[in-house]
């Protein structure tokens, strides 16, 4: 992937060629942007709009709901406050901040980011089907035991004949025990995603990816995994999850699931077995035991810290009784690293492959794919370089090169699985040390974290952007982008902070000052919208986090509700990432939404979402989930989007601009606080309704 340099900073995006050209978009007498042919239809939007019926939606609602999604959550234009929330009657800036050659104005008319086209849905009537939990029967939910460990003998990818989906795919990241709950334990499972595949396929994604469902103890909420073959009954079981990938296959949407080589659960057999044998025995050495430095050896064996906190070591006694070696634990106590150099883990890890890929799973996320192997002579880390869940490409416990044997060793099994593909996570900043991840032996996919990274500024996001498009160009890679995941702070609550640097300071976050508590919310609402659409206008393949549609933001949640094993490891110093994990709103004005039967869910859920919710946005063509669900249609379905590299146009301060190379798309984003002139051309997309014609502050736009 390459990218033009700024030699030409004063050129504008060319004209499309007018035989490609869409309708041209005119607006309607409300400001709506409509195409020449619909300016003749009547206007029955309002009129049409989903009707709710009980606690379902009618196959006419989900018709009317997906037709012409558009602009934004927050309103009407109003006065530009000092958060830079814009407004219709905020004037245009002096001539010498937006008079600027390299950005026209492409029509002078008051358009908005109403849709062009409508949403079409094969399968619209079950599109969602059952919003409230009580719609089923658990009575339904029994399985015969013998059939739960038998996949379907016909299983297999979902088209075993395309083996380059992944490369422009939309995968959505459903964490499982926060998606949908129907048996009513306040915890979400398998039954609650089968029961959400029509929304998912209203949504347009085309993949899904299952954080961790296997059996586990849940020290970790999943990623401590204590049978790596079996589905743990807090989701299901082996008949619901076959029952999910034929329902998702029916719909032309792919299954990933969470895969976790780097570590088990301290209940696996195998450690269970460990603590039991001698030191030196074969069953410890599926684990990394040491004896501890020291006279008596009651220091660790070296000084690595675990990544949740704390040293990664664990001392346990010998079955004398006696204190004996220590165990390395990257991440929390209950998960003990394996020891990949034992040919028995890869061989254990094939025959997990092989489970999953036989009963039709179209791929794998790989946890901590830069971690599972260990230097052998274990050395000392850099302890000032460290810190709470991140690394540095230096850091000892990852990215040594014997782990790209093992990724040539799982690309072997998948390549015997045509349709199938894995995705590592890789927190590895060098862009050659990224790239030998994804060498055609290798991963099909390196999870990217610099966008998620970036602050809402152009030089940060313009730099993670070329960054992630260099990681890939050495291996011919393809790039991907994501904006957060269940590790990261949802981007509403990122956004919605300001950076400000004090005198002789670096920049630090802070909440906005303002008296309203949702204002800091509603600017990192604005920015999250805008930044979609520079996600989706970017060659390669994107990860949305469930919720992301919704405009969530990060929880509140009290101390005594927190789980995550980061805030005990850190002695209550790190609140951890339960705040980015709370349960999806549904429906309803009151927790819990919906999502479960059972008011007591997992984690609380804020009273305040009752503006987040599925139900309220469904019908709203300014909603943030109707922006997505827009946004992603044109994303497939229009030939603009061509093209594996960008080029970079000059832009006023606060703004950038950039073209796909073959489709030649225009994104243009406007980080700062005045309206802008937009480049030529016609507008297919906008974040929020533009002001007198101008891109306004926080926004993005797609022109063709």
């Amino acid at each position: 992937m390459t990218t033009v340099s700024d030699e030409t900073s004063n050129a504008v995006p060319a004209e499309p060629d007018p035989d490609a050209a869409p309708d041209a978009v005119s607006t309607d007498a409300d400001g709506n942007a409509v195409t020449s042919e619909e300016a003749t239809a009547t206007d029955s939007t309002d009129e049409d709009a989903a009707e709710v019926v009980g606690d379902e939606l009618s196959d006419d609602a989900v018709d009317s709901a997906g037709a012409d999604p558009g602009p934004t959550e927050a309103g009407d234009a109003g006065d530009t406050d000092e958060t830079g929330t814009p407004d219709a009657d905020v004037a245009a800036s002096d001539d010498e901040d937006i008079d600027d050659p390299e950005i026209e104005a492409a029509d002078d008319s008051d358009q908005t980011a109403e849709t062009v086209e409508g949403v079409e849905v094969d399968h619209a009537d079950d599109a969602i089907d059952a919003i409230d939990a009580d719609d089923i029967d658990s009575d339904d939910q029994s399985v015969d035991p013998d059939d739960a460990v038998v996949p379907t003998s016909a299983a297999t990818q979902l088209d075993t004949d395309d083996d380059t989906w992944w490369k422009s795919a939309i995968f959505y990241q459903i964490y499982p025990r926060s998606f949908s709950d129907l048996d009513g334990d306040g915890v979400g499972d398998l039954a609650g995603v089968i029961d959400k595949l029509g929304y998912l396929e209203l949504l347009g994604v085309d993949a899904l990816w299952l954080s961790p469902i296997m059996r586990s103890p849940m020290a970790d909420h999943g990623y401590d995994v204590s049978d790596p073959r079996d589905i743990d009954p807090i989701f299901g079981d082996l008949a619901r999850f076959d029952e999910l990938i034929a329902e998702a296959h029916e719909r032309s949407i792919r299954v990933t699931m969470d895969l976790v080589p780097n570590h088990t659960s301290d209940q696996h057999p195998w450690f269970v077995e460990a603590l039991a044998a001698e030191p030196g025995s074969s069953e410890r050495a599926r684990y990394i035991f040491r004896d501890g430095r020291g006279d008596d050896g009651d220091e660790p064996p070296n000084n690595w810290q675990s990544i949740f906190g704390g040293p990664a070591w664990t001392r346990v006694p010998d079955p004398d009784g006696t204190p004996g070696q220590w165990y390395l634990h990257i991440f929390a106590a209950e998960q003990p690293d394996l020891n990949w150099e034992n040919p028995e883990v890869f061989d254990d890890l094939e025959k997990t492959l092989r489970f999953w890929l036989d009963r039709g799973v179209d791929g794998f996320r790989i946890d901590v794919a830069h971690g599972m192997a260990k230097p052998a002579d274990l050395p000392d880390m850099d302890l000032e370089s460290a810190g709470l869940l991140q690394n540095d490409d230096d850091d000892p416990r990852f990215n040594n090169y014997a782990v790209h044997d093992i990724h040539r060793k799982i690309r072997k099994v998948l390549d015997e699985y045509p349709g199938a593909a894995n995705v590592g996570e890789i927190w590895v900043d060098d862009n050659e040390r990224f790239a030998e991840y994804l060498r055609p032996d290798e991963l099909h996919l390196g999870f990217n974290f610099r966008l998620a990274k970036a602050t809402f500024d152009t030089e940060s996001i313009r730099d993670a952007i070329e960054n992630s498009l260099e990681a890939v160009l050495s291996v011919s890679g393809v790039p991907t982008w994501t904006l957060s995941n269940h590790d990261v702070d949802r981007e509403v609550s990122r956004y919605g902070r300001i950076t400000v640097t004090p005198a002789g300071a670096d920049p630090v976050d802070v909440d906005v000052d303002i008296e309203s508590p949702d204002t800091d919310i509603d600017l990192g609402i604005l920015r999250a919208r805008a930044m979609l659409l520079v996600e989706l206008a970017l060659p390669g393949t994107v990860f949305i986090y469930n919720g992301a549609e919704l405009g969530l933001p990060n929880a509140d949640l009290p101390d005594d509700a927190l789980q995550d094993p980061v805030w005990e490891r850190s002695e209550h110093t790190e609140r951890g990432r339960d705040a980015c994990r709370v349960p999806l709103p549904w429906e309803g004005d009151e927790p819990p939404f919906g999502f479960s039967s059972n008011p007591d869910t997992w984690l609380p859920m804020p009273a305040s979402w009752t503006r987040f919710t599925v139900e309220a946005q469904l019908e709203d063509i300014g909603s943030t989930l109707s922006l997505y669900r827009q946004a992603i249609e044109m994303r497939y379905e229009r030939p603009e989007f061509e093209g594996d590299t960008v080029e970079w146009y000059g832009a006023p301060d606060g703004c950038l601009a950039f073209r796909r190379s073959v489709g030649h798309l225009t994104c243009a984003l406007n980080t700062g606080d005045v309206p802008v002139p937009l480049p030529p051309g016609e507008i297919l997309l906008t974040s929020y309704p533009l002001i007198d014609g101008q891109l306004a502050p926080n926004s993005a736009a797609w022109l063709v």
